[in-house]
């Protein structure tokens, strides 16, 4: 089975691809259902091609999945030639009014069916292929069952199946619940998140004879004895129950099969989809990297005692509650949860190449000079003045000129700070090839690159480099615990 990984900027696509991703998918511009992902713009086709040609092989999706207004085709019309720029392999397609347009101008790229479509049946299956289509991705709300179905009925096509990530409450995400809230139209890319909200119950519109008062209120929506049930069906109950002041009716659990990927080769499934190309670096990453190990396993590459390691990892990504969603039981996908998707640890840099023998040499002598010129002006100074300045130096650390000494087996790496990293701190690593390293703080130091000059300290925009005792391999990252975390307490990130 293909593993198909999400994009939603160069950044993320270098990341799945090198925590082996088969394929990703990408938006460009304002024709992708994720508007608020980064997406593509100018000339990132260049830094995208580079990316293929390093991972040869490696496919590359395009999703052109919104609802298309003929205002919107006319726009997509005027940018074909940006859209030409890009490696693309796959066009995901919900619209079939822009299909002619796409078979024209692009005949020798694929074109897959959007979840968006909801295509959950063989006959829709048949009346796709027949119009061009090489792949279908199937409706969220399909079992597995079904999809062996749609197999045995269309062997010579191919599916894709959601495999992990956060799930929408609406059919196949066709949610009106944004709209009406906020004025942003998910089916035009603009999704709130609104279902995600936290509801508190209000009665304060009610006037001065209302029948409960706010106390009462709250106690009966805490009691677990409200329900709603829909005019046409009765007898089917929807549970509404408050705890902690708010209640989350719409929220549903984020979908997770690595434990029954079989199951889903078994069903027919040729490509597994993660859903997140809103989601951080970090999540790209160790995502992929746990379902890639998982098919390795199916393969016969690896042993389930090798991987374990990795899929145990997924703990340590941003994640809800978990269910394997519609493919076993309808009733699996019912299930609400609250709260915003979060973990235990915060993604704290980015580790780039090894720093060259030059650049290294021309980093110390650079600090080198910096704390010479920094001895020489103490030198100078009054003896009054010098201990001024020493005593200021005891009580602010970080304004000490500490230049760094060259050490035997370390190796300098190129660094992007996204958060705090505290020099006296134990750091931890994680890369493709191993599941995580922890590192002392006598085992590495940040350096500025500017000065020479060792720092106490490094957040985002600083610039650093890593100077460490151990070997860093490529697209290795580094974390750090969230300080803010709280363990079985899922904080409200915004999402």
């Amino acid at each position: 089975m293909e593993l198909l990984s999400p994009a939603g900027n160069v950044e993320k696509l270098s990341y799945a691809y090198a925590y082996g991703a088969d394929a990703a998918y990408i938006g460009l511009k304002k024709f992708s259902l994720r508007i608020k992902a980064d997406n593509f713009y100018d000339d990132e086709y260049k830094k995208v091609i580079d990316l293929k040609n390093k991972y040869p092989g490696k496919k590359l999706h395009c999703a052109l999945n919104i609802s298309f207004h003929d205002d919107e085709i006319d726009s997509l019309k005027q940018n074909l030639d940006y859209f030409h720029l890009y490696p693309i392999d796959a066009f995901i397609v919900q619209d079939i009014g822009i299909v002619p347009l796409l078979q024209k101008e692009f005949p020798d790229v694929q074109l897959h069916l959007s979840t968006q479509a909801s295509c959950v049946n063989s006959e829709a299956v048949k009346m796709y292929k027949t119009i061009g289509f090489s792949r279908i991705v199937l409706g969220r709300e399909i079992s597995l069952n079904q999809i062996k179905r749609i197999k045995d009925s269309v062997p010579d096509i191919e599916l894709e199946a959601f495999c992990h990530g956060a799930m929408c409450i609406a059919y196949a995400g066709r949610c009106l619940m944004s709209a009406y809230l906020t004025g942003r139209s998910a089916q035009s890319g603009f999704c709130s998140h609104g279902c995600r909200w936290n509801f508190k119950l209000d009665n304060s519109r009610h006037d001065e004879n209302h029948l409960l008062t706010k106390d009462e209120a709250k106690a009966l929506a805490q009691s677990g004895l409200l329900s709603i049930e829909e005019e046409q069906r009765k007898g089917d109950f929807f549970p509404i129950f408050e705890g902690d002041d708010f209640t989350a009716i719409l929220s549903s659990k984020d979908l997770r099969m690595i434990e029954h990927l079989e199951d889903m080769k078994n069903a027919g499934v040729d490509s597994l989809k993660i859903e997140g190309r809103m989601k951080s670096v970090y999540y790209v990453a160790m995502v992929t990297r746990a379902y890639r190990k998982a098919l390795d396993v199916l393969d016969g590459k690896l042993t389930s005692k090798e991987a374990e390691p990795f899929i145990s990892e997924l703990e340590n990504a941003a994640h809800r509650k978990s269910t394997t969603g519609f493919y076993y039981n309808k009733a699996d996908a019912d299930k609400t949860t609250t709260g915003a998707s979060d973990s235990k640890y915060q993604l704290a840099a980015e580790i780039g190449s090894e720093i060259t023998e030059a650049d290294f040499e021309k980093i110390y002598e650079l600090g080198q000079k910096n704390y010479g010129e920094y001895k020489s002006e103490l030198e100078k100074m009054h003896p009054q003045a010098r201990e001024a300045r020493l005593k200021d130096l005891e009580i602010h650390p970080d304004r000490r000129v500490v230049p760094f000494e060259k050490k035997d087996g370390w190796k300098m790496y190129s660094c992007l700070a996204l958060n705090k990293i505290n020099a006296l701190d134990e750091i931890e690593f994680v890369s493709p090839q191993f599941v995580s390293l922890k590192v002392l703080p006598q085992d590495y130091q940040i350096i500025n690159p500017e000065t020479g000059l060792k720092l106490n300290w490094v957040c985002d925009s600083h610039p650093c480099v890593l100077y460490i005792s151990k070997s860093l391999p490529e697209a290795t990252l580094l974390r750090t615990l969230d300080p803010d975390y709280i363990e079985g307490q899922i904080r409200d990130t915004g999402r």
